[in-house]
């Protein structure tokens, strides 16, 4: 593997086309370009969702009113929820490292659609663009919360339109770039890498396309039935005309518990990166990764049925929904047991992207047990819309897919940008992050336990001094991110200089210069051995 740190080529950051300024970002069809677009927003997102969940945090550090009014506090939750969800987490390591390392890990020039592509970056700001005008439009915000439930849906005078109508254009950028990625690793790998020679990241990518690509036209479906319900009074879910909210919940979870693995299964893609590379050693059980990826992504499909154990079902379908999520289980922790098997006996190089990957194992670890807690039938009627379900949400969502992102992040800095980060200040924000993840949701599983529910502006005294806790967190919290975003975006622009393979990587994106030029490859590589082989150091 070559390991040159520059090449006469121009990188994909100094390229002038035939745009110049910010025309020649936003009307690119480089990859590389279009991954960058994607950064930037889903940062600003990021940046935005967790300031309102610290002002939720601040809302719920005391009983009684502290800095919001009850309707203002559901118009924060429910953005809260439509952006963390719809605007970051579920495009986020796939639109992010799936559009800037694809093609570059499987020997391509390009993905399959290039315009396709950035038309997906541009339906991805529609969506945004009209679910910031519901704040502002109508009757005031929508205040149903993210999950959009029927009747209220319909009856609430919040102006639910335009959020309806943007999480449902959202779906559409997700469809596009879900189709663009199983072509290009269809028909664009490089001459000999086979399925079983291709990297984990681009299997995990291929597993959520899939995903992408089935599952999310039932949501879109879903949220146009409601626009239908509210405009033309048809029908579909309100009990007065003869409809079943019941239905609504199905048809909303059949989509939302796959997005569940759309969101995760790339995040364990980049960690299946990253612990081998710092191990010095080939991943464990390559082909049980791939199956159990393809597992978790099949599976997936059919155990929305959990999120909807008190609603009413018959006690076959409890029971079979109860199997089905102890099922899906089981690929994931094959994933966990494999990497930690990968680190056995491996010469271990502890540098920043390592840790966020240990964190990420710990972190996952907690929030898939106490998945099983409320897979279990029994304790699920107990905790069902509690705390408990917020903490394991977060654990999960914001753990899994927030620590990796962070990891990949970090792993892949110096290949994007060309550039080294402060790695003390790096550690530094890690190690606040964390501790103020744990602080911040771990008294949410007590406070659960004890039965204060969720989505409440308000509560008794007695869950007091979980939530002054929980919001101390929310601070330590936010001082991780502002370092880590912080010290990352200087970096960008002063940090020192990296090379081609600053991390002694095996994959094929470490084999061109850092940061990539426009093409990729001068000329595109021919594989003759597997992904991870460290045989030769």
């Amino acid at each position: 593997m070559s390991s040159h740190s520059s090449s006469p080529e121009p990188s994909y950051i100094e390229y002038q086309g035939k745009y110049k300024g910010i025309f020649a970002w936003i009307l690119s069809t480089d990859h590389k370009r279009i991954g960058m677009l994607y950064l930037y927003s889903i940062m600003t997102f990021f940046i935005i969702g967790a300031v309102l969940g610290l002002l939720m945090k601040f809302e719920l550090i005391a009983p009684g009113k502290t800095v919001m009014e009850p309707q203002t506090y559901n118009a924060f939750f429910t953005l809260h929820g439509i952006l963390m969800i719809f605007a970051v987490v579920i495009p986020g390591l796939p639109a992010v490292f799936g559009n800037f390392l694809l093609p570059i890990m499987i020997g391509a020039k390009d993905v399959a659609f290039p315009r396709l592509n950035l038309f997906s970056w541009y339906v991805y700001v529609l969506g945004i663009i009209l679910v910031v005008i519901s704040q502002f439009a109508g009757e005031g915000p929508p205040d149903t919360g993210w999950t959009f439930y029927a009747p209220y849906s319909f009856r609430t005078a919040g102006n639910m339109l335009p959020a309806v109508l943007g999480a449902f254009v959202l779906g559409f950028s997700s469809i596009l770039t879900g189709l663009n990625f199983i072509v290009t690793m269809h028909r664009m790998r490089a001459p000999g890498m086979g399925w079983f020679k291709m990297p984990l990241f681009p299997w995990t990518l291929y597993g959520t396309a899939w995903i992408q690509l089935l599952a999310t036209p039932v949501v879109g479906v879903t949220l146009l039935m409601v626009v239908a319900e509210r405009t033309l009074n048809i029908g579909f879910f309100d009990p007065s005309l003869g409809g079943d909210p019941i239905l609504y919940q199905h048809l909303f979870w059949i989509y939302s518990h796959p997005a569940v693995y759309i969101m995760i299964l790339p995040a364990m893609g980049a960690i299946s990166e990253i612990i081998p590379t710092f191990s010095r050693k080939s991943i464990f059980g390559y082909k049980f990764m791939v199956a159990s990826t393809l597992a978790i992504a099949f599976v997936g499909y059919f155990v929305w049925g959990h999120h909807m154990f008190t609603s009413g079902m018959s006690g076959t379908a409890l029971y079979t929904f109860s199997i089905l999520t102890f099922l899906v289980a089981i690929p994931s922790a094959i994933k966990v047991f494999n990497w930690i098997s990968t680190m056995h006996k491996g010469s271990i190089d502890m540098q920043t992207p390592f840790y966020w990957a240990m964190a990420f194992i710990f972190v996952f670890m907690v929030g898939g047990f106490t998945g099983l807690v409320l897979g279990s039938l029994a304790a699920n009627v107990h905790l069902h819309n509690t705390h408990f379900v917020v903490a394991h949400f977060h654990f999960i969502v914001f753990g899994g897919t927030g620590f990796a992102f962070f990891a990949a992040m970090h792993y892949w800095f110096p290949k994007i940008y060309g550039r080294m980060y402060d790695t003390r200040w790096a550690n530094t924000g890690l190690i606040l992050f964390f501790i103020g993840f744990i602080t911040l949701y771990m008294p949410m599983f007590y406070l659960g336990y004890m039965g204060m529910p969720r989505r409440y502006y308000d509560y008794d005294e007695v869950f007091h001094g979980g939530n002054i806790i929980s919001s101390m967190g929310a601070w330590v919290l936010i001082a991780g991110v502002a370092v880590i975003i912080i010290n990352l975006f200087r970096s960008a622009k002063h940090g020192p200089k990296a090379v081609a393979d600053p991390w002694g990587g095996k994959t094929l994106e470490w084999t061109v210069p850092s940061p990539p030029p426009v093409e990729n490859f001068e000329e595109i590589p021919t594989v003759t051995k597997g992904p991870y082989d460290y045989s030769q150091d």
